[in-house]
């Protein structure tokens, strides 16, 4: 793939791998569908997992997971270094989280959601399953922004870049207490704060998307999200920075036999996603701020909705519903 024009690889990497993962999506919603409001999140996620792995050996590719669902969740994996598909066609790197936001699953809340981020093989940083410090904006406010910098400063750049007062920003924040100190600078200089409980992938979507009215993603959460949102990013204009935060020696020893010489080092969206040819699709299991759940039709029938976007693609992203038949 390297050796060929990077406009005609993104064009026919796109059209021939993003419907397969689009259905690789969509399975992995309807088999976690079941688990909604039961309480059962390792089951949900199971399921979910057992569903994508099934459907991507089925693909035409050599894929290889280099984003699982994360040691920490103790929940079944599709494994870091796993190889996928047929073994025939392009060789990608893939990066899955199943069932983001199990716990909104289990107790039947919103935004959960299947997630898949798919690029060229070697070209996806290979994220140790620990804290990432984040910064998301849109395409408008791509290069404004910088994560060494205090959020204020971040917030005055992005301002700027978009023809906004900083007091008309809206900055989405994961609602917890190591994020107070970011949450008081956005309302000491008059601005909005969005604040969600889990599952950042969405709210880092939501900085490219006008309608979703998010100027900012800015925390510190878990770092395979972190290299999946940067992908969705990449293929919709956006920018993204990442730093990962090992907690103990243990992490920091951890990122080192990963092969990341500088554990603490700032990583911009290129160096998180190295190629220009990737993908990403997710698929709504319950209602969201993106995207609709799964829902169940007379006659066996199952609706799904779903967000696609790649680089190479004549419009920026698609919502995509589909019918699919359920036989039991």
């Amino acid at each position: 793939m390297g050796k060929l024009d990077s406009n005609v690889v993104s064009e026919v990497y796109v059209q021939s791998l993003a419907m397969d993962f689009l259905a690789v999506a969509q399975q992995a919603a309807i088999a976690s569908y079941p688990w909604i409001g039961r309480g059962n999140k390792n089951d949900a996620d199971g399921a979910g997992t057992e569903a994508m792995r099934d459907r991507m050996n089925l693909i035409n590719m050599s894929g290889r997971i280099v984003i699982g669902e994360g040691e920490m969740d103790e929940a079944p994996m599709l494994y870091i270094d796993e190889e996928l598909g047929t073994r025939k066609g392009p060789q990608v790197d893939i990066a899955v989280d199943p069932v983001e936001g199990t716990t909104f699953l289990s107790k039947g809340q919103e935004n959960s959601i299947t997630v898949i981020a798919v690029s060229s093989r070697g070209s996806l940083l290979h994220a140790p399953d620990m804290y990432m410090k984040k910064l998301a904006v849109g395409p408008k406010a791509k290069g404004h922004i910088n994560i060494q910098a205090s959020l204020t400063d971040n917030m005055k750049s992005v301002a700027k870049a978009l023809g906004k007062d900083i007091s008309e920003l809206t900055v989405m924040i994961q609602d917890r207490p190591r994020h107070d100190h970011l949450i008081k600078q956005v309302f000491d200089v008059g601005a909005r704060v969005k604040l969600f409980s889990d599952g950042d992938v969405t709210g880092a979507i939501a900085t490219a998307l006008n309608e979703l009215e998010v100027d900012i993603l800015v925390g510190t959460g878990g770092a395979p999200e972190g290299v999946i949102a940067a992908t969705a990013l990449k293929c919709l204009g956006g920018d993204f920075q990442g730093q990962l935060v090992p907690q103990n020696q243990e992490e920091f020893d951890r990122c080192i036999k990963m092969g990341l010489t500088d554990p603490e080092q700032v990583f911009t969206l290129d160096e998180i996603v190295k190629s220009d040819d990737c993908f990403f699709v997710a698929t709504g299991i319950t209602d969201g701020m993106l995207m609709k759940g799964v829902r169940k039709k007379g006659n066996n029938l199952m609706l799904t909705h779903s967000f696609f976007t790649g680089r190479g693609m004549s419009e920026r992203f698609q919502f995509i519903e589909a019918y699919h038949s359920i036989f039991k």
